[in-house]
């Protein structure tokens, strides 16, 4: 296989495990699109993401537009972009995790299109959160699928598509095996390009992956164990599920759901507490377990850890 002259679009830490994969398979990076460097940390410093850091790192030429519309808000800022994948004249451009829509003129620029890495099996979990939304919505599998994007969300013909069990996974751990993947499969879909099958998506089976708010982070106690336990897994490592307790809003990091006999306890009561759990009353009969939690600028704790500095009782109520 020759290698290919390949565009990089991406932003986080999942992208970046791409772009690795991507230059480790002998590919030659042209150019790397990246979002603007965002204020973080407790300075609120401007900082680069994931995917620039590792373009800097091996001197790739980066940009970082607002915008890639020509029509749109930053007009300049396309037109440079635009300048930019013209001069680098890719074969290809991958996309994975950008967080720009690309319009009709960057998806006609590189000779073979551009390919996307999605961590869903599509067209199950379209859109911007398919690792949350999978483990919240109890799926028992995921995957990754290599498309051939178009002007859609998330609609375009399929190239490969491999599935995983999600098991009790988190958001963090299932997206470092998602990326690990994703950059396996990119790899594969790039060595194979020009031959590979396209299969359009079924119209049957789509559903969304809309953006996690932080205002959802809060637990609804009224909601069945299971899905108070699952809801914790997908919101960890954010926004981190939350309930407010004696003036406080901890956050819950983990738990499972335990039989119970039919409780009487309203929803979000404290039935026990132990260096082994706290157990919380969920929808009559419904049990969860909290085995690790956190204060409000503290450190995640096991539960025996946290009760140390936290005095929590049974009959105490989560809000």
């Amino acid at each position: 296989m020759n290698p290919l002259k390949v565009v990089f679009a991406g932003t986080p830490e999942f992208a970046r495990v791409a772009l690795d994969a991507i230059a480790a398979a002998g590919h030659e990076i042209v150019l790397v699109l990246s979002q603007p460097d965002r204020p973080a940390g407790r300075g609120m410093k401007l900082q680069p993401s994931p995917v620039k850091q590792c373009a800097v790192a091996h001197g790739w030429p980066v940009a970082q537009p607002r915008s890639l519309r020509l029509d749109g808000k930053y007009p300049e800022d396309a037109a440079a972009a635009r300048d930019a994948l013209h001069a680098a004249d890719p074969d290809v451009m991958v996309v994975a995790a950008y967080g720009l829509i690309l319009p009709q003129w960057v998806l006609d620029l590189p000779r073979h299109g551009c390919l996307n890495i999605h961590a869903s099996l599509l067209p199950r979990w379209r859109g911007a959160a398919p690792i949350h939304r999978a483990i919240e919505a109890g799926d028992a599998q995921t995957g990754i699928t290599i498309m051939q994007m178009d002007a859609g969300l998330d609609t375009g013909d399929m190239l490969l598509r491999e599935a995983v069990d999600i098991g009790s996974d988190n958001t963090a751990r299932l997206h470092d095996r998602l990326a690990a993947l994703g950059g396996r499969l990119i790899v594969q879909a790039l060595a194979g390009l020009g031959g590979l099958v396209r299969t359009p998506q079924p119209a049957e089976g789509v559903s969304y992956a809309n953006k996690v708010e932080k205002h959802e982070a809060q637990i609804d106690w009224n909601q069945p164990a299971e899905a108070i336990v699952r809801r914790i897994r997908a919101f960890d490592p954010f926004p981190g599920a939350n309930s407010p307790l004696d003036g406080e809003i901890l956050k819950l990091w983990t738990a499972h759901a335990v039989p119970a006999a039919e409780a009487t306890a309203p929803p979000g009561t404290l039935l026990a507490v132990s260096d082994e759990g706290i157990a919380v009353a969920a929808r009559p009969g419904a049990v969860v377990k909290v085995t690790e939690l956190q204060r409000p600028g503290g450190k995640r704790l096991g539960v025996a850890d946290f009760l140390r500095g936290f005095d929590v009782k049974a009959g105490q109520r989560f809000g």
